[in-house]
């Protein structure tokens, strides 16, 4: 059985997704090529500056389209759901062929149409869960940057293109870096996501009762209240899961967060500037672009930036950044989501001295 019909969902995507700023063909390849570059450049500083070191030898990125990020997300989210739909497959409430094709469509257009609103928006990322290399091995993270979103962001804040654009490499380098130099990461926040999506409780009286749930936080967003559609359709157990990947996800944004804006000084003269109007780009968008953004938890993340990078801040002014890469020894080291918004008990817990007054 397919709940989602994924081939749906890159077709709506790729017809949904607003077309890219206008460039030449010679400002597209300078931009892809600047950017592989930037890319390579941008992980040696971060190596050198967080201490972390990989055996992977430093690779230029893959720079995509829109329509090539959202075929790139539809692999990962096959990956990432794959244990979740041999449940719902194999399971005693199976519905009936007819139904499920029709839902399996449902939802594909579905993931296609939010596919397409986060397609103009993401600069970049570190694809986590590829599907097997043609080999059959399991294939390791890929860092993708989305070089019309990156062209777009530029022109559109004014700011130096070969600054943003390391700027932004930074930041995605990081995540390289933490999941290609702390071997245990990747497969913590994958076992994290597989038992979040198992803990589901999804029969159809259910499904009927988050749904309606689901339909009043969109009402209520709508109306200017708070809530998301993540938190609108979780089951109990849920929580508690989706409690520590909102902890580790917090702590590797803020800290590429981090990391881009301390790197930043000695490498991109024009930081300052591209920071204060990322940050003010960040806030902005029509009131049904803040809307969506609400539904689909977007200004969580966004918070989660803030709250990791002060974080992050902290423990390094604290404990200096050998201190702080005690984060990464192991998942209980990792900060629980109390930690983040109280660094001094984690430097207490972890590192076994007290912390100083900031």
């Amino acid at each position: 059985m397919q709940v989602i019909d994924w081939d749906l969902a890159v077709t709506t995507g790729t017809r949904l997704v607003r077309p890219g700023p206008q460039v030449s063909r010679e400002e597209a390849r300078q931009a892809v090529t600047e950017l592989r570059t930037l890319s390579r450049e941008a992980e040696g500083h971060v190596r050198e500056f967080t201490k972390i070191h990989t055996e992977a030898a430093p690779q230029p990125a893959t720079i995509v389209d829109r329509p090539g990020w959202i075929k790139a997300n539809v692999e990962g989210f096959r990956v990432v759901l794959e244990p979740l739909t041999q449940r719902m497959a194999s399971g005693p409430n199976v519905p009936p062929a007819l139904v499920a094709a029709v839902g399996s469509r449902i939802t594909g257009v579905e993931v296609g149409a939010v596919l397409a609103f986060l397609a103009s928006r993401v600069l970049g990322q570190y694809e986590l869960f590829l599907p097997p290399d043609p080999t059959g091995l399991e294939a390791t993270g890929r860092l993708t940057l989305v070089a019309p979103n990156i062209v777009h962001a530029e022109r559109e804040m004014a700011v130096d293109p070969h600054d943003f654009r390391l700027w932004v490499c930074l930041h995605e380098e990081t995540h390289r870096v933490q999941f290609t130099g702390v071997p245990w990461l990747r497969e913590y926040v994958r076992s994290q996501m597989t038992e979040f999506l198992l803990a589901s409780d999804l029969d159809l009286p259910t499904l009927i009762e988050r749904l309606r749930g689901a339909a009043d936080t969109v009402a209520d967003v709508v109306r200017g209240g708070e809530g998301n559609l993540i938190d609108a359709i979780q089951s109990p157990a849920q929580k508690a899961i989706l409690d520590r990947l909102t902890a580790v996800m917090t702590l590797v944004e803020g800290h590429g967060d981090y990391v881009m804006d301390a790197v930043g000084p000695s490498v991109v003269p024009s930081v300052a500037d591209i920071r204060a109007k990322f940050a003010q780009r960040r806030e902005g968008g029509s009131r049904l672009d803040r809307t969506i953004r609400r539904l689909l938890g977007i200004d969580l993340k966004m918070k989660q930036y803030a709250e990791g990078s002060a974080f992050v801040r902290t423990v390094v002014g604290r404990v200096g950044i050998d201190g702080f890469n005690k984060v990464w020894t192991s998942a209980e080291t990792l900060p629980t989501t109390a930690e983040i918004s109280d660094p001094g008990a984690w430097i207490d817990r972890v590192t076994g001295t007290p912390a100083l007054p900031a």
